[in-house]
């Protein structure tokens, strides 16, 4: 019941319903009290003929006995007479029913009638009497006093007077047809308020369910238009919106696809803020960003971004002006990009870009100390091969032919050491922009490794150092490299290792793992600070930093061996205690 209220149907069927209501029930009320004058206006011309006839009759006949049976044939059902001399004798009564005395001395004792007995013209009064049919009952008459004999100064009069059942009869009658046909209209009124209705509503409702199909996503869903009228140009403007909302969710999730492959591909971190500072979005550099924040602060920081960022955010939010920076945090750089986000002309939010420069950082450093290296690794050199250049011009500063072949001696070593270096970057670069060839071949394990570490037993034997070779292999043991690049990274690990021991052991071991050789080349010398450890194979990179020249290579060997160890696919790393010793360890795979 309660949808039928709530329905359109319902409430199209109550204003139809109230309306039409309203309508009938005016149209009863006036139809009523039309009918109602009208048949008192006929009843008072039936009265006047009645009274005229009997008048006549009156006047014709002179005996009560023939005037009685022509009254009873004249009289209308339910119409009743009385002939009164004067207002106080009754010469001849006719009345059915009860309360007949009653009803004669009412209509006599009333004084509008008293006139009728001295006028010619007629009284017609509706009056209280007594009724007919009931004995204590009181009803309204209509009764008409009609003049006897005008011709006389007082004459008598002829009272006709009807009982109201007849009226009322025609009343009730002519009330009934007015409630059926009231009672038609209802009917007919809900009949055709329910099927326009229906007509209405019915495509409203179909409307309805394809309106939470398209919510649902289903914009396939379509409205038949069969009609012409306004619901069907509704029906064709929804078909319309269906597929406008289609092709616009098309667009909008193309787009966004289109910004996430964006966002993800991004190298820099992407992060996205509400006006209230939660996180709304960010790409996977972000979260990984963050993660690493998180680590790093630990249980110190709830908050998964540092305080710095957050102060620049809120001066974003509070000026709504752009922020660029770069900042320092816990050893690494970065630069801060912060955009105000707008909905539109208020602020939404933020978006911030986050750009690692701790590489770039990295990477300006080693590219100035390689420049202040180089600088200076060539600036003894030139100024030495210089100043014996000048002195070996000028012929009285060389007094004897040794002197002097001394000097040529210094210039050439110069050189030489100037070609070493000039060769290492050479063949560094080449090997870091990845044109280093390998010339591999199948070689025996033991022998060849064997072989590159006694090149330096008569350097260990004057240096008064124990030179070790131990090996896991068997003899028949071969492995895949290139001999001459591999003994070029052997021999600058040895030739380090006796450099930096005085005295001791230097030891090169060769073990088995499952798919790699691994090389170790262990040292008791003077070690290398733990600080020093994780930039030992940079370029120029010197551990004593106090040892003299002559003891010190060009500083680019491990640079060297690292970088040919990573051409076989292997791996180098170095472990070391200070004063105690230093192992270099290398992997090298069997192909």
């Amino acid at each position: 019941m309660n949808r039928i209220w709530n329905s359109v149907v319902g409430k199209l069927w109550v204003t139809i319903l109230l309306l039409v209501s309203f309508v009938l029930f005016v149209f009863t009320v006036l139809m009523l009290e039309f009918l109602q004058n009208y048949h008192m206006q006929q009843a008072e011309i039936s009265l006047r003929q009645t009274a005229a006839t009997v008048a006549s009759i009156v006047d014709d006949n002179e005996t009560a006995e023939s005037t009685s049976e022509l009254l009873k044939d004249i009289l209308p059902t339910g119409t009743n007479a009385l002939i009164a001399i004067s207002h106080v004798e009754v010469s001849f009564a006719m009345q059915e029913g009860v309360n007949k005395k009653e009803i004669q001395d009412t209509i006599l004792a009333n004084k509008s009638f008293h006139e009728v007995f001295q006028s010619d013209e007629p009284i017609i009064k509706e009056m209280m009497m007594p009724s007919s049919t009931d004995q204590e009952k009181m009803e309204s008459y209509v009764v008409l006093g009609f003049p006897l004999n005008v011709e006389n100064a007082v004459h008598g009069a002829v009272f006709i007077y009807q009982s109201p059942d007849a009226l009322h009869k025609t009343s009730k009658e002519t009330t009934k047809i007015v409630f059926l046909a009231a009672f038609i209209a209802f009917v007919l009124t809900t009949f055709f308020a329910f099927f326009l209705s229906s007509r209405i509503t019915s495509p409203l409702r179909k409307m309805r369910e394809l309106a939470f199909e398209i919510a649902k996503g289903n914009f396939e869903a379509k409205m038949p238009t069969t009609q012409n009228d306004e619901i069907g140009q509704l029906a064709v403007a929804f078909n319309q919106m269906g597929r406008q909302l289609k092709h616009n969710l098309e667009v909008i999730n193309q787009e966004n696809e289109q910004l996430s492959n964006i966002l993800t591909s991004m190298t820099d971190a992407v992060i996205t803020f509400n006006r209230d500072r939660t996180i709304l979005l960010s790409n996977p550099p972000a979260e990984r960003l963050m993660q690493k924040w998180f680590v790093n602060k630990g249980s110190q920081s709830a908050k998964p971004i540092p305080p710095e960022l957050y102060h620049m955010l809120d001066h974003v939010l509070m000026f709504e002006d752009k922020l660029e920076e770069e900042i320092e945090m816990d050893g690494s750089y970065y630069t801060f990009t912060i955009s105000p986000l707008y909905s539109g002309e208020m602020i939404r939010g933020a978006v911030a870009v986050i750009r690692d420069m701790t590489e770039q950082h990295r990477l300006e450093k080693l590219r100035s100390d390689f420049i202040a290296n180089v600088s200076h690794e060539l600036r003894t050199p030139i100024a030495m091969l210089q100043g014996y250049s000048e002195a070996l011009m000028d012929d009285d500063f060389i007094q004897d032919q040794e002197e002097r072949n001394e000097i040529t001696k210094i210039i050439y070593d110069e050189s030489k050491r100037m070609g070493r270096l000039v060769t290492d970057l050479l063949d560094l670069a080449r090997m870091e922009s990845g044109h280093m060839t390998l010339y591999k071949d199948e070689l025996p394990i033991n022998s060849t490794f064997e072989r590159i570490t006694q090149k330096f037993a008569q350097v260990a034997k004057e240096k008064h150092v124990r030179l070790q070779f131990d090996s896991e292999f068997n003899d028949e043991a071969m492995i895949n490299i290139d001999e001459d690049r591999i003994e070029q990274v052997l021999t600058n690990l040895v030739d380090n290792a006796l450099r930096h021991t005085d005295e001791g052991s230097v030891t090169v071991k060769v073990e088995q793992e499952p798919t790699f050789a691994k090389i170790s080349v262990q040292d008791t010398g003077h070690g290398i600070p733990q600080e020093d450890l994780p930039y030992v194979f940079e370029r120029f990179y010197k551990a004593d930093k106090a040892r003299t020249r002559s003891k010190g290579g060009t500083g680019l060997g491990l640079a060297i061996a690292r970088n040919i160890v990573k051409a076989h696919s292997g791996n180098i790393m170095v472990d070391s205690v200070l004063k105690e010793g230093t192992t270099f360890t290398f992997y090298l795979p069997f192909d």
